[in-house]
């Protein structure tokens, strides 16, 4: 018994640091390519992606954009497969089987809708949308407010303005069109089965 728990958690750490070191590739894809020519586009303007999000669509079309939160471990592309809304729920970037996923935009969205609820894993590992927990502290969330989602079109700034524990994502799918344009990250919470924690931020 002692050989066999061993072996189940050599082979999970084994999957852990494989899905560490695939994610690092990815982001050696999104290096950042911001030049001076991109730096002084007009105030009005959308500012450009600061990582190279053609390269990663390039590498893989179903990925949309890439979403960061500076002091947190989230850094990660999004993908988005509406005909297949789940697909990435246990699958890396290239589509292998991966525990951990990657961060994906509800089916019902698009990157130009008025709502974005982008779902994510929470890792006990501290990986994914993991650190989303540490919004329950109100220091953190005041601290930790600029959340960024760079896509094709450039770099979309939101403010965080609450964290929720609830049992859906649901109702907000609706409500956000009346509150205006906001960004939702949703990850499971809690002991229950049903249980999220949704961080609303609304467009800077």
């Amino acid at each position: 018994a002692a050989v066999l728990a061993g072996a189940n958690i050599y082979s999970e750490l084994k999957e852990r640091q494989k899905e560490k070191e695939d994610f690092a590739a990815v982001s050696q894809i999104a290096e950042p390519t911001v030049t001076a020519a991109q730096t002084e586009s007009e105030p009005t303007e959308q500012p450009a992606a600061e990582r190279n999000i053609q390269a990663l669509i390039a590498e893989n079309a179903d990925c949309i954009g890439w979403l960061s939160i500076d002091g947190t471990n989230i850094s990660y592309p999004v993908m988005h497969t509406p005909s297949e809304p789940q697909k990435y729920l246990r699958r890396n970037f290239y589509g292998k089987y991966s525990q951990s996923g990657v961060p994906f935009l509800d089916g019902r969205c698009d990157i130009r809708s008025t709502n974005l609820i982008i779902y994510g894993h929470n890792m006990r590992n501290g990986t994914m949308f993991s650190d989303l927990k540490r919004y329950v502290d109100r220091d953190f969330l005041n601290a930790h407010r600029t959340v960024k989602f760079e896509t094709a079109d450039g770099v979309q700034t939101f403010t965080v303005t609450e964290a929720l524990k609830t049992n859906t994502s649901d109702a907000w799918y609706d409500r956000i069109a009346e509150d205006g344009r906001q960004l939702i990250l949703s990850t499971c919470y809690g002991s229950g089965k049903d249980g999220r924690l949704l961080i609303i931020a609304a467009e800077s």
